[in-house]
């Protein structure tokens, strides 16, 4: 085998690694975090490797030769998708919890996912030119490349979020993931949480495979907000209290969940839970999932039947999808009277790993 012949294969192999490490990683849901930063530095290894074959090509890149429209296009996908790799490698840093715990620019959950798709997206379109300037058959070709583009979008804001409802399975030890440093505050807060545990006529065979917002604690079902709830407790000593239901529970399947939460969204309802006495302190922590982009009706019946007024109220707001949505201005309405904080987000995925986050977030509160 000759030079070229020998580096033109290596060059193959590698991008096909590159695509196969890709998917790879976005099936986080099997892999776990471990194998997924592993298989992310293989990713840009081979990545850099693929620079190395392609460096004189790329040099060509802007040299200003006249060139047909769909290599200027090939050019620009180029462009766009080492842009996009370069981002997704210090996106990777930021979200790292074993081989990068110090780096935290660009430590987004949200902002890893979407610039994943995005990678994927562009090197699928990339390499669908590639065969497209050589083809025949060009609307064919054409065809190819953008189903292929609507397949990895597909993928990345489709498929993955939901093999993480349905299929992630989160078990850990409580007192690793709640005990550690502690914070001083002067005027302890009350801590009020919601989740679906305690509100859900679950199953006997119910696990936490039933959404995001359940784990598994010691082997025992825990909601996500609880466990915040619990880090809060330990870290600062404070009292902790669950918003729930009198009345109608949630039903077990998480889609079901999901539609019965859309409904009373829409109907503006307000379900009966059972008191909880806000009197005797200063401050509220609230911490809520976002549902249907805010808070879910049961926490607004808390907000809107409780006296808050004069008081604090610290929003932590836990999410599979991004952001806190509506649920700041939202509960601004609700909570007549009461001083209103900014909103820290937590995307669930980061939940059991959360307890630095929670102490620094605590020390800023007073």
């Amino acid at each position: 085998m000759d030079k070229v012949k020998a580096k033109k294969t290596a060059g193959i192999m590698v991008d096909i690694a590159m695509y196969a490490l890709l998917l790879a990683q976005m099936l986080y849901v099997f892999t776990g975090n471990t194998v997924h930063e592993v298989l992310g530095i293989g990713f840009f290894v081979c990545l850099v490797i693929h620079i190395i074959i392609k460096r004189k090509w790329y040099a060509t890149l802007f040299n200003g030769a006249k060139k047909p429209v769909s290599r200027k296009v090939f050019n620009i996908s180029t462009v766009l998708l080492m842009i996009c790799c370069i981002t997704l490698a210090v996106s990777s840093m930021g979200v790292s919890r074993l081989i990068f715990p110090w780096f935290r620019f660009l430590g987004s959950s949200d902002l890893h996912k979407y610039l994943a798709t995005a990678v994927l997206t562009l090197s699928v379109f990339h390499g669908g030119m590639r065969g497209y300037i050589r083809a025949d058959k060009k609307k064919k070709a054409g065809i190819f490349i953008a189903l292929g583009c609507i397949a990895a979008i597909a993928v990345g804001l489709a498929l993955v979020p939901y093999l993480n409802r349905h299929f992630k399975l989160v078990d850990i030890s409580l007192s690793s993931a709640v005990d550690g440093e502690k914070v001083q505050l002067s005027d302890k807060p009350l801590v009020v949480y919601f989740t679906r545990v305690g509100n859900t006529d679950f199953e006997d065979d119910v696990d936490a495979v039933s959404g995001a917002s359940l784990l598994l604690a010691d082997g025992k079902l825990m909601g996500n907000d609880q466990l915040l709830a619990e880090m809060i407790k330990n870290a600062a000593d404070c009292e902790t209290k669950a918003v729930t239901l009198t009345g109608k529970k949630y039903p077990s399947s998480y889609g079901s969940t999901v539609t019965a939460a859309g409904k009373e969204l829409h109907n503006d309802a307000r379900p009966e839970i059972e008191p909880i006495d806000v009197s005797g302190y200063n401050s509220v922590i609230l911490i809520y999932p976002l549902w249907w982009g805010t808070v879910p009706m049961p926490v607004a019946t808390f907000l809107e039947k409780s006296d808050l007024s004069g008081k604090k109220l610290y929003l932590i707001a836990t999410q599979g999808s991004s952001g806190f949505g509506s649920s700041t201005a939202d509960i601004r309405k609700m909570a007549k009277g009461a001083e209103v904080e900014e909103v820290m987000s937590i995307y669930c995925d980061d939940i059991p790993y959360s307890r630095d986050k929670i102490v620094k977030w605590l020390r800023g509160l007073g």
